[in-house]
């Protein structure tokens, strides 16, 4: 039969109808282990009860007003997002993508005559135009030019290049403390204390895309806090609301003083549904739970590099935000792999699989993926070798 969705995605033949912890099931009933948590969006699992009893709660009370009143709920959660950064105040959205166009117009007003925004190549922001524009990844603007104008693009993990690129149009910086999409590149340690160090001595803000690396994700309850720094904006999504549609813009008291109502807005951001969620979120966000969100990331490293696997190069990330680089491009087939041995993973490009598992997985879950994971990439390990005899053979033979 015919699709009637628009073929944007391309998606692996099945269908999860229901999950449960750190498990999902398909439209068959089989169980499978999720090692992706939606991309990084379902840190405490599926179904999560108390998650589930405050959205239900206020499913029965308000779907939703629109933003021309207060919401004293949306106050709890920005004073909850304020307190944990250092910041000021926080607009809501829906999504990152959303996050990080609002982001870039109050930097841009902020900045007065300023208006260049520096970005990182291998940097992804979102599908947007503003946010795409921001992204340093060319191959995803093919067939969309011409782009936003005023970003320019540096390497990232590059202090110098940022230095040489800044003049006097320049007016921020946006950045991710991890580059997820690219494959899990962590940047040296001082890099943000850098990064912050210059945007002060340039008059510059710091804007940090922490839309996947956020909401604990990396065993801190945003990523650039392992560097010791305050950003200028912060943008979240993805983790914030476990799964219902909530984007966040964290900002510094510069930003408060310059927006003024009419600049910005959204019909649906803060959802009441969406701001109950993560209003739990946030409360189960224990300091507990931020050091066993490490435990559990360096169970896994840990456990991956005692494999000694020949088909692994490296092994990196922070707390459950983990990129395992293979030496050959067999990320995607090596994913599909484990989707047929009912565990799920995603990729980043062709070389890197990445794992993204909930907060609640478990030590046999973690156990029991590792069993599999060695198994099928020893699998593949053992067909490279043989296929690399084969050409050697069929070159020794003038085949």
């Amino acid at each position: 039969m015919k699709s009637s969705l628009l073929k944007n995605y391309a998606r692996y033949p099945v269908e999860f109808v229901e999950g449960k912890e750190a498990n999902l099931f398909d439209s068959e009933g089989n169980s499978y282990l999720d090692f992706l948590s939606g991309i990084a969006v379902t840190g405490f699992g599926h179904q999560h009860k108390e998650i589930t009893k405050a959205a239900e709660k206020q499913l029965n009370k308000l779907w939703h007003v629109s933003n021309l009143f207060e919401a004293s709920p949306q106050e709890e959660l920005a004073g909850k997002l304020t307190a944990a950064t250092g910041l000021d105040s926080v607009f809501f959205c829906n999504s990152g993508t959303e996050a990080n166009e609002a982001a870039i117009k109050f930097a841009r007003k902020c900045g007065g005559e300023r208006k260049t925004i520096i970005a990182a190549n291998g940097g992804f922001h979102g599908r947007t135009m503003g946010s795409l524009s921001a992204t340093g990844q060319k191959k995803l603007w093919e067939g969309f030019t011409p782009m936003l104008p005023g970003f320019e693009f540096v390497d990232f993990n590059n202090i110098e290049q940022v230095k040489q690129s800044i003049d006097g149009n320049t007016c921020a910086i946006l950045v991710e403390p991890i580059q997820g999409e690219s494959g899990v590149i962590v940047p040296n340690k001082n890099y943000f204390v850098e990064l912050r160090k210059t945007c002060d001595e340039n008059n510059m803000l710091l804007i940090l895309d922490e839309v996947q690396t956020g909401i604990g994700r990396t065993g801190k309850l945003f990523a650039h806090q392992w560097s010791g720094i305050t950003a200028d904006i912060i943008t979240s999504a993805k983790g914030i609301a476990n799964g219902l549609p909530l984007g966040a813009v964290i900002c510094s008291e510069q930003i408060t003083e310059t927006i003024k109502p009419g600049d910005h807005g959204s019909t649906f951001g803060a959802n009441p549904v969406a701001i109950a969620a993560a209003n739990k979120v946030f409360d189960l966000l224990t300091t507990e739970m931020l050091i066993t969100i490490n435990q559990k990331g360096a169970l896994i490293k840990e456990s991956i590099q005692s494999l000694d696997l020949q088909l692994v190069k490296e092994i990196r990330g922070k707390g459950l935000m983990i990129g395992i680089e293979l030496i050959e491009p067999l990320a995607k087939k090596i994913a599909k792999e484990l989707l047929d041995e009912k565990i799920v993973v995603g990729n980043s490009g062709d070389s890197v699989i990445r794992l993204l598992p909930p907060f609640i997985i478990s030590e046999s879950e973690i156990k029991e993926f590792v069993k599999i994971f060695e198994s099928v990439v020893s699998k593949f390990s053992f067909s490279q070798r043989t296929s690399d005899i084969v050409t050697i053979n069929n070159q020794k033979n003038g085949e």
